[in-house]
């Protein structure tokens, strides 16, 4: 033995019987587990792991025709809204992930404020994020463009 003997040391209080509260009821034990059960030796492990297996598509460049229907389309908008509509139209654009390369193609149905040649975007009607920018729409995304006011140039093409 290395020291004193704990039951020499501890007999004063080895026999005497376990402390209750008068005030607090005993805690069950699944609940005296819980206690230790949010620590997390890896933490953001998860999040890594869903992250990682996350798909995101690449980006696939349109056919030269393709590119001048799109193109036909955007001169129509552009001249309807100079005569003062703003035409509800659905648009099919490559959104870029954040956080890996690829991206998804999204499909967003919303009005039109106004198109922007300069910076080559389209500007919609709805607001995003707290600083109540308008969403915009670059150009080289936009894959498809479908409406009523559009529509009639799938066919003649």
């Amino acid at each position: 033995m290395t020291g004193p003997d704990p039951r020499i040391v501890y007999a004063d209080i080895i026999d005497l019987p376990h402390h209750q509260s008068g005030k607090h009821p005993q805690m069950s034990l699944y609940n005296r587990a819980a206690q230790f059960a949010p620590f997390a030796a890896l933490s953001g492990y998860e999040d890594m792991i869903f992250e990682e297996s996350r798909e995101t598509e690449m980006q696939t460049q349109p056919e030269e025709w393709e590119m001048e229907k799109i193109s036909q389309k955007l001169n129509l908008i552009a001249d309807v809204i100079q005569d003062g509509h703003h035409p509800t139209l659905s648009i099919t654009c490559f959104i870029p992930d954040e956080k890996k390369a690829g991206g998804s193609y999204v499909t967003v149905t919303e009005q039109i404020k106004r198109l922007d040649a300069v910076r080559k975007k389209v500007i919609l009607m709805k607001k995003q994020g707290r600083a109540g920018l308008n969403a915009e729409i670059d150009f080289d995304r936009i894959t498809d463009i479908r409406g009523e006011l559009v529509d009639y140039l799938d066919e003649s093409m």
